[in-house]
């Protein structure tokens, strides 16, 4: 695997300027299949490797608070184990109201949140962080996306809880997926609603000296 190689700072010899260049393994610290596929568009490589950190939803602090905090979390996680490299997480989930929504996992719960969502907006916040294990510098922030689902009756609902997809994903549906027919209505990146803001976390890769599209 090719390892990207980060330029952290420039140094001055002859009056000439010189870039000090070091290899930096990233990591993604998500089992999530598509937050996989969405930094692959990056073109940068990198491995992945599952945080282990326990999500706790309850926290009493605002919902932007929340979700910069889940994702620091996962990504400290990885950046202790892996001092030597950049370690990049995130965490999804719904706003709607005064209600977060996560992952419904059970049918019921599922069809529960469908059914509260149906003809409405709401509002996907994921939060991400940054982190080099080596430095510990580390970059967090939020991103919002609005989203408005058309009304769907309750044999529809119920038919795409029977794909099973609903079960695993914040708000229990997946924009890339079959409910993709439900949405009709995004206001901000689709890419966040998949789970990982793209172009913000790009914008962030390159203050830690990372070359996008370069391939190296």
């Amino acid at each position: 695997m090719l390892v990207p190689r980060i330029c952290m700072r420039a140094s001055f010899e002859n009056d000439r300027a010189h870039v000090d260049c070091v290899m930096k393994k990233i990591i993604l610290a998500s089992q999530s299949p598509w937050r996989k596929d969405i930094l692959s568009k990056t073109g940068i490589p990198f491995s992945v490797e599952e945080s282990g950190y326990e999500e706790d939803m309850s926290l009493k602090i605002p919902p932007r608070e929340l979700a910069k905090r889940l994702a620091l979390g996962k990504a400290e996680m990885v950046a202790t184990r892996r001092p030597d490299a950049l370690v990049i997480a995130a965490d999804t989930f719904v706003v709607f109201g005064r209600h977060i929504i996560g992952k419904p996992h059970t049918p019921k719960r599922a069809r529960e949140v469908l059914t509260m969502l149906s003809g409405k907006w709401h509002t996907i916040i994921t939060g991400f962080a940054v982190i080099d294990g080596g430095s510990g510098k580390r970059v967090v922030r939020s991103v919002e996306t609005r989203v408005h689902l058309r009304k769907a009756d309750a044999k529809e609902i119920a038919a795409y809880v029977k794909t099973g997809e609903p079960l695993k994903v914040a708000g229990g549906y997946a924009i890339q997926g079959r409910a993709g027919a439900l949405i009709d209505k995004i206001e901000g990146d689709y890419w966040n609603i998949v789970g990982l803001p793209l172009s913000a976390i790009v914008l962030e890769l390159k203050k830690f000296g990372i070359r996008i599209g370069s391939g190296s």
